[in-house]
């Protein structure tokens, strides 16, 4: 048997291309959870027209919830720039992007949990209030898993695990980041700016 030329290679670490199997697995689970907000946002619909008066019993107030949504949208962005670099190499711009997303993201989920506190209606006062904890709960739930796989591709961005040619981990990560930040701008529309919008034409 005729011997091999030249030493083995190490084998190749990670998914190698845009369209890896994980980025279709996580486009699966995306359209599972987006269904899953729809019904949530729909029992709030039809909860509040089944409601006669009194449904939302404050307009609520936008002094935290507006700023927050723009920092969510903002880190979506920082994400996306991060990403952008890492396609051309530059890992410092990718390190230096899952660590302000990272931070941006906290910040985010520290703020609804301030809002939250300050609610003057606990989870159990009423359909509203049921319905706006558990869509906002369950969308924080989201907001902490999304957090835990920004820190873990932070920490394998500093090991040098990803290059120009082998990215699809952050684009995965990416994708799932930027499905939390839209269902909150339909959370947010939903919870926060329909209220104005009723009570207006009320």
């Amino acid at each position: 048997m005729a011997e091999l030329v030249g030493e083995p290679g190490p084998l190749p670490v990670g998914s190698k291309g845009h369209k890896a199997s994980g980025w279709w697995g996580m486009w699966m689970m995306i359209l599972t959870e987006a269904s899953l907000f729809a019904y949530l946002l729909f029992s709030y619909a039809y909860l509040g027209m089944q409601s006669h008066g009194g449904w939302v019993p404050e307009l609520p107030k936008l002094q935290i919830a507006l700023p927050n949504t723009v920092l969510l949208v903002a880190s979506s962005l920082v994400l996306y720039w991060g990403e952008s670099g890492i396609k051309k190499g530059k890992t410092g711009r990718l390190v230096a992007a899952l660590a302000l997303t990272l931070l941006m993201g906290a910040v985010f989920a520290g703020l609804q949990g301030l809002e939250w506190h300050n609610k003057k209606y606990g989870p159990d006062a009423d359909a509203y209030a049921s319905s706006y904890f558990m869509t906002t709960g369950f969308h924080m739930a989201h907001v902490i898993g999304g957090l835990l796989m920004i820190a873990a591709l932070l920490l394998w961005a500093a090991m040098g695990k990803f290059n120009a040619q082998r990215h699809a981990a952050v684009s995965i990560g990416a994708l799932y980041w930027h499905f939390v930040d839209v269902v909150w701008l339909a959370v947010f529309a939903t919870f926060y700016i329909s209220p104005y919008l009723v009570s207006r034409h009320g």
